[in-house]
């Protein structure tokens, strides 16, 4: 019994070889700066020492109320609690592919008796056997000579590290999302504040029209044009109004339960709503991205695949041993002499199998040139949204402040307009036109507004923002049992509540 496990070590410490492809890196198809151009920001800090990735949402969004919102979504989103499952799915596939490398122990114990006719029997004479037994061993352990276990183990550890990733990558679209549904909300919420005021002033004009046509000073078509003045404005002030409340439901959907009612005051969109983000080189990308991350990851499982089906044009060797005592009576089960031992190796060699082999060896080696493709349009898109968030960075700052310089100008204009016109010295027209060009400049600087703010949300999660615990995840080791991956840091909310 000695000499079979020594030989038993032996084999086991031959195991281990692996038919793994080398995996590098595939060039990123990308060029090795963002564009430069009139769009883009002139200036930016390639070399600063904060990036989106180290910038907690915490500190990135100013505020509070939209802080505490976030902090809520991320405790209750069905969305962030099913991508924290699937990481724990992903980690129990890891952890049963991994348990084939080691044998499978088991103890069994059973009993036996058995009578037998006396035409059967040996003797002549009916005979009640007995057979009692105890063992201890493993059946079927496969020793990986070469790699084939290990190959499909390592390729299920990174599929359980592109979970991660994936959420990871869902932790920080969800922040995104809430933030832009909250900005969408307060725009409309100014628009509809807008367009009361409007409609206020439409009223008012329309009262002082009505008057001055019972007076006979104005036109039939003067008091026309002010009444679908008047109507325009409470459209579009039902039109608001339905807005906001779905915007609410918008919210309410990513926030996960119902809209906490102790909620502090907001900023508006006036106000300086996030900080601004150094966006660097786009080899950042590379580290930062979670989704570039998880592809890498689904990239390495399938090299690892390869070395896997590689394996398996090579001799498969099994192991089945066992040790243990039987007798044909119970009492003397545990007795001296009554110990037995099994030990039955077994190999099995590949000689035809119709091309069955090499059809899975080529098929894991198209899989993986997938993976390459699928890495690289990810790297493509990633630089695409973060050039896109440039060019947005670069321009609307400028639009901005002409819109605001407009609306100053439309409100000045339409204040002469409406004065000149209660005096008699001027037309209805350029009333008319003052009103129309100064609602029309105060919803679009709202609209400017939003897609500004939004515009930086957006590249703040280009870079890989929105995530404030990044020194847990496993790189380069396997997960320990129990140790879930599942939290989210201190600040990061309670995505851990979803287990």
């Amino acid at each position: 019994m000695r000499k079979t496990l020594l030989c038993l070590a032996a084999v086991a410490a031959l195991s281990g070889c692996s038919l793994i492809p080398n995996y590098q890196r595939p060039a990123a198809p990308v060029d090795a700066t963002f564009p430069q151009g009139e769009a883009y920001p002139k200036t930016a800090a390639v070399d600063a020492s904060v990036t989106a990735v180290d910038l907690g949402w915490r500190d990135y969004f100013t505020d509070p109320r939209l802080r505490e919102l976030i902090q809520v979504s991320l405790d209750n989103n069905r969305d962030l609690r099913v991508a924290v499952l699937n990481v724990e799915a992903y980690r129990a596939q890891y952890r049963i592919q991994r348990a084939d490398l080691f044998p499978q122990v088991d103890a069994a114990a059973q009993g036996t008796r058995q009578r037998v006719p006396a035409d059967l029997s040996a003797t002549g004479q009916r005979v009640i056997s007995s057979q009692y037994g105890v063992s201890l061993g493993t059946t079927a352990w496969e020793l990986d000579l070469f790699g084939r276990l290990r190959s499909l183990s390592e390729a299920a550890f990174e599929q359980y590290l592109a979970g991660d990733e994936a959420r990871r990558s869902t932790q920080i679209a969800l922040v995104a999302s809430v933030a832009n549904a909250y900005l969408t909300l307060r725009a409309d919420e100014e628009q509809l504040k807008v367009t009361r005021d409007t409609l206020t002033t439409y009223e008012r004009t329309y009262n002082l029209t009505r008057r001055r046509f019972e007076e006979g000073i104005a036109s039939r078509l003067e008091l026309r044009q002010s009444e679908t003045q008047v109507e325009t404005a409470r459209a579009s002030l039902a039109a608001y109004t339905r807005a906001l409340a779905q915007d609410t439901n918008a919210l309410t959907l990513l926030v996960g339960s119902g809209m906490p009612a102790d909620l502090p005051q907001g900023l508006g969109l006036e106000e300086k709503l996030v900080a601004e983000v150094p966006v660097g080189l786009p080899s950042d990308l590379l580290q930062n991205r979670p989704d570039i991350l998880s592809a890498e990851h689904r990239l390495k499982a399938a090299n690892a695949d390869i070395g896997a089906a590689r394996a398996a044009f090579f001799p498969r060797i099994t192991l089945t041993a066992s040790a243990g005592t039987a007798s044909r009576q119970l009492s003397d089960l545990f007795a001296a002499g009554q110990g037995t031992w099994l030990f039955s190796p077994q190999i099995v060699l590949p000689i035809f199998t119709a091309g069955s082999l090499q059809a899975s060896l080529d098929y894991a080696k198209i899989q993986k040139d997938i993976n390459v493709a699928a890495y690289e349009r990810t790297i493509q898109g990633a630089f695409r949204e973060v050039a896109d968030g440039l060019a947005a960075r670069g321009t609307f700052s400028d639009q901005v402040q002409a819109q605001v310089r407009l609306v100053r100008a439309s409100q000045d204009y339409f204040t002469l307009a409406e004065h000149r016109y209660s005096t008699g010295v001027d037309s209805y027209l350029t009333l008319l036109d003052a009103q129309r060009q100064l609602y029309n400049a105060q919803q679009t600087l709202i609209t400017d507004r939003l897609n500004q703010l939004t515009s930086e949300v957006n590249l703040y999660k280009a870079l890989g923002g929105g995530w404030t615990d990044v020194t847990h995840r496993p790189e380069n080791g396997a997960p320990a049992d129990g140790a879930g991956s599942s939290t989210t840091g201190s600040t990061g909310g309670g995505a851990g509540s979803a287990s």
